[in-house]
């Protein structure tokens, strides 16, 4: 039995295995990937099929990835077992995207989401977070400062500069998810921030950026950045 071939993919085409081999995983589509991790399919569904009906049910990898174990495990097809292979490899891309910008000046919306992106995208409710920088906009560590609702989250001012000063930072980035996809801010988002940046000059520390992380749909940038658009 070739290494490339996956349970009931048919015709003359290469199996998403043997173009893994030969061309790497960038010549796969998202459904393919899915197949190999999934390895066979069910009755009437090969693996191919069982990752499409995935990415149909829940929309985009973003949606399947903010599936729990328990979830995935009761789709047919799916299983404990693999379940957890899926929930792993979300996890390992994840902090894969974490290691590669570590070393980098985080100082853009595209590092904050290279930084977060895959990991707080799978969150069900938002998540508040700090990015505590040194002098050369590199990474000292990230800590949440509150988990809210799905609509919202509520911090006090003194809990987010908190671990600013803690640390010695030289700058930090706030950094939220909206689990809904759409990064755009809310009202409350907009107070927040500019409650923010007024004290952030008053105790000369560097509030760098407010980014607000979402999903890429429709073509539209995964996320808000009040720096990016002259709200800071």
């Amino acid at each position: 039995m070739g290494c490339g071939k996956i349970n009931g993919a048919g015709g003359g085409e290469a199996q998403p295995g043997e173009k893994l081999f030969a061309n790497g995983h960038g010549a796969l589509s998202d459904s393919e990937l899915l197949s190999i991790l999934l390895r066979s399919g069910v009755l009437g569904a090969n693996a191919l099929e069982l990752g499409q009906q995935l990415l149909k049910r829940y929309g985009s990898l973003g949606g399947l990835s903010r599936c729990s174990v328990d979830e995935l495990s009761k789709i047919k097809g799916v299983g404990h077992t693999r379940a957890l292979q899926l929930i792993a490899a979300f996890g390992l891309a994840s902090r894969l995207s974490v290691e590669s910008v570590r070393r980098e000046r985080i100082d853009s919306p595209e590092r904050v989401f290279q930084l977060l992106g895959l990991e707080m995208r799978s969150l069900t409710k938002e998540s508040l977070r700090v990015v505590l920088l040194d002098t050369r906009y590199q990474l000292m560590r990230v800590e949440e400062i509150s988990k809210g609702t799905v609509n919202e989250s509520i911090a006090h001012p003194r809990d987010i500069f908190s671990p600013v000063f803690t640390a010695a930072a030289y700058a930090f980035i706030l950094v939220h998810n909206h689990p809904s996809g759409d990064p755009a801010p809310s009202e409350a988002d907009r107070r927040l921030t500019a409650r923010l940046s007024e004290a952030s000059r008053l105790l000369q520390v560097q509030l760098l950026d407010h980014v607000i992380l979402g999903t890429s749909d429709n073509g539209r940038a995964p996320w808000f950045s009040f720096k990016q658009t002259g709200l800071i």
